[in-house]
Order: C-alpha cells, then structure tokens, then sequence
C-alpha cells in the first residue's frame, strides 16, 4: 500500500470497546478493532497502541466519588492494562506477534516500557500496545499516546473516535455541523475544538506530529486513513512544518 506513514500510533477509547454494552468489552468490537490492526500490519506499518480504560473505569466511577485523585488515576491505569491484555490476546488469536509493554512494572503480564526496546519490537514486525498511560497519575491516556508517539518517532498519531472527524460542533448533538476534512493547530486552539487535552495537543504540536481523527467503528477505515482517502477523518497540520 502507497502511503507517507509507515510507523503509526493508534489511540482508541475504552469507551468504544464498549460497543452497545453498558459496561465491559464488547466482543465484536474487539474482534472488528483487532481485525482493522491485522490489515494494516499485514501491508508492512509498524503498529503500535494506545487504548483507554474508560469502559471499565467508568463502571466503578461512583465508588471513586470523593477519592483521592492520586488514587483514582492509578485506578484508572489499570483500566488500560486490561483493555490492553484482551487486545493483545485477540491479535495473537489471529497470529499477529505483540508486545504489551506497561509504564508501572508488572513483569507477570507485561514487559517494562522501554524506548529502544519498543522500536526493536517495532522493526521486528510486532505490533507494539502500551498500558498504563505514562505511569503518573494527572496524566490521561490522550497524554501517553502523544509521548510515546513522540518517543518511538511515529510518522502520525490516529485518534480512533465514534465520529468521522473534526466538526466546529458536536455531530452527535448538532446534525448540521461541519466537518474540517484539514484544519490547523492554531485553528483547533482557537475555536477551542476538544479533540484531546491540552497537555496531549501541545506535546504534539511542539513536535509538529500529524494528528487524524477518524471513525474507528466503520470497517476499513483505518486502511484509507493509512491510503490518505480524503473522505475519511481530519487531519490537524502545523503551520510552520
């Protein structure tokens, strides 16, 4: 496949893992999720991942009400690790090779994240997943994939999310908003758009790291995003790269 990307960072919500459930991991997105990463590794990208913890954090959120916030986040890191194991054993179902590396030290379930050892696993054809956000708390999981991005010089960070891009309003809410199939940084700034935090985004922009935003619940996707079909997602430039 002809494409400008060939190292990836693919972030995605544990709230997508969700699929119509109320809580857990939905199967069939996990399956549909895991069979998207095969595709593109298949064509030859070295993949690595970031997923969130939100499905299962968020079903324990009312007994973290009041907690502390240290607490709580840590918490949440564990979330990712087990998102991050059920991904990993639905790849290596498939025959896909991968490497679950974790920024808290859990050596039973997962190797220690370490940067020279990441691309190493790159360059040998393993898709790479990486759990437990950077491993300090007040950091979100937006904020991990943007240093690991940075750290393994991925060519692109792909932000799978429900919704087919960037809008100037929710298109959940709004049916009328619009999409920006390219868009700026500075643009994003100033219309205050939250694609995600702002810790992640300058990280990103400081580093002139292309960012897409993208519909990852729609089969195929994430290969066009790689063919750069302009009919899929938005993409966020830097200025003055």
């Amino acid at each position: 496949m002809d494409s400008n990307y060939h190292r990836i960072l693919l972030k995605v919500s544990g709230e997508a893992l969700l699929g119509e459930q109320g809580h857990g991991i939905d199967g069939d997105i996990l399956t549909q999720y895991s069979e998207e990463i095969k595709s593109i590794h298949d064509e030859g990208f070295e993949v690595s991942v970031v997923v969130g913890g939100g499905n299962i954090f968020r079903g324990v959120k009312g007994a973290t009400e009041g907690m502390d916030r240290v607490q709580g986040d840590y918490m949440g890191m564990l979330a990712t690790m087990i998102n991050s194991m059920a991904l990993q054993d639905s790849l290596e179902r498939m025959g896909v090779q991968t490497r679950l590396m974790s920024a808290i030290r859990m050596e039973e379930i997962a190797e220690p994240y370490i940067r020279r050892r990441a691309t190493r696993h790159l360059e040998k054809g393993r898709v790479v997943i990486f759990g437990a956000g950077t491993g300090n708390p007040y950091f979100t999981t937006d904020t991990a994939a943007s240093l690991r991005a940075i750290e393994i010089e991925a060519d692109v960070i792909l932000k799978g999310t429900r919704v087919d891009g960037i809008f100037d309003s929710d298109p959940e809410i709004n049916p009328d908003a619009v999409k920006f199939p390219t868009i700026t940084g500075e643009e994003v700034l100033s219309r205050q758009l939250d694609i995600m935090d702002l810790t992640a985004f300058t990280l990103c922009r400081e580093n002139k790291t292309p960012i897409i935003v993208f519909d990852m619940n729609k089969v195929g996707n994430l290969k066009k995003v790689l063919q750069e079909d302009a009919s899929v997602g938005s993409k966020v430039v830097w200025e003055d790269s």
